[in-house]
């Protein structure tokens, strides 16, 4: 039986593995990742944009491994677990958070110096800084008014572990700390996402279970795609290996949900055009989570080829590597991750992964036990008053 500390190694390196799997390719489309690169399958991957000039490319490097702020967020969360050696909420996020990602340097891949995590952080991330730190905002209200993105589910994992085997309480810990930095349908995917790695945590837990668990917990349209995303991979399966028809029906199912389609980048001409694009609904959903839940489906929780799949399908690549990776992480634990991709991601990333994660593992586990107690005390006083 798969050991909790290596489901957490696999969580934790799956973050890694994803994230750097699908950096060098985020933002092309499917249809551009099969002109450049055919199928992308190794990490050892040149980013798309390493020839064009260091001002264009904001100075950043990606490939070769190299993890962006999926993985960086990650462990800045695993380290206020660290810190705090309990469950958070909104007040974590408005506090140790953010001196986390704005106030304590740590080796910054892509930019390949060490400093602090904001230096690298997209505006919706940013946002945290703007809203917790020079709006002093009630923490709850932080995520009010930003960018609806996936944000804030990319990092949340380590929710997931703190409550392994419990996902309803992950899905409320991740609720009540994420809404410090998102809000409609970007937070109620870091719960769902929270929820999907704690029931894979589960011995013996099936694709299918984790699906049910999803759909059980999420709301609107978060639920709705989900819904229609899986129920169409398990229809593809017998055709899984044509990626092209596979990706125009998970895409325009997708579109229902998240209208910007392709269009992803954000240029001159662009600005102050009325769209519907990242603003709050109850009817629409980020495309990352219900993607990355479909290929597991199509799949059936293959580890690599789900991850691939993932990657490859274009658009926000690493978030949907990182999402797929961590629920399977959980599932099969690290041994199903190749020895030679771990060396690879700790040589080029400065990290030790597995030394992050059994540090992680022993708070995680002790905060289960603290939970276990109170359980056990609660039913005790429900005994005596019977």
């Amino acid at each position: 039986m798969t050991s909790f500390r290596d489901r957490v190694r696999g969580v934790v390196i799956s973050t890694a593995l994803g994230d750097a799997m699908g950096a060098p390719i985020e933002k092309l489309t499917y249809e551009e990742i099969k002109s450049k690169y055919g199928r992308v399958e190794s990490l050892m991957t040149r980013w798309h944009k390493m020839d064009l000039p260091a001002e264009v490319r904001l100075g950043r490097v990606r490939g070769d491994g190299i993890v962006t702020d999926d993985t960086l967020m990650t462990i800045a969360l695993m380290n206020v677990y660290l810190t705090e050696g309990r469950h958070l909420d909104a007040y974590d996020m408005s506090n140790e958070f953010v001196k986390e990602i704005a106030f304590r340097k740590t080796f910054v891949p892509e930019l390949n110096e060490e400093t602090l995590i904001i230096d690298r952080l997209f505006y919706p991330e940013k946002y945290i800084f703007m809203r917790h730190v020079l709006a002093n905002c009630d923490p709850r209200e932080g995520g009010i008014g930003n960018m609806v993105n996936c944000g804030a589910a990319m990092y949340i994992a380590p929710i997931g572990i703190v409550n392994a085997g419990h996902p309803k309480a992950a899905y409320d810990e991740a609720i009540l700390f994420a809404m410090g930095h998102q809000s409609s349908y970007g937070l109620e995917a870091a719960g769902v996402l929270a929820a999907c790695v704690a029931k894979a945590f589960e011995p013996g837990v099936s694709v299918d279970d984790i699906i049910g668990t999803a759909i059980s917990l999420a709301k609107d349209g978060t639920k709705a795609a989900i819904q229609e995303l899986t129920q169409a991979a398990r229809e593809l399966r017998p055709e899984r290996d044509n990626m092209d028809k596979v990706i125009e029906v998970l895409q325009a199912i997708m579109l229902k949900y998240s209208p910007m389609g392709d269009d992803v980048s954000r240029h001159i001409d662009k600005v102050g055009v009325p769209s519907n694009h990242y603003t709050p609904s109850r009817l629409w959903s980020i495309e990352e989570l219900p993607m990355a839940l479909a290929f597991m489906v199509l799949n059936e929780g293959e580890y690599y080829r789900t991850i691939l799949d993932g990657v490859n399908s274009g658009r926000d690549t690493d978030s949907i590597g990182v999402m797929a990776g961590v629920i399977l992480g959980a599932m099969h634990g690290s041994e199903v991750i190749r020895k030679e991709d771990i060396e690879q991601l700790n040589k080029v990333n400065r990290l030790d992964l597995c030394a992050v994660a059994d540090e992680f593992s022993m708070v995680a586990a002790k905060i289960i036990e603290d939970d276990l107690r109170i359980h056990e005390m609660r039913k005790n006083v429900v005994q005596h008053k019977l």
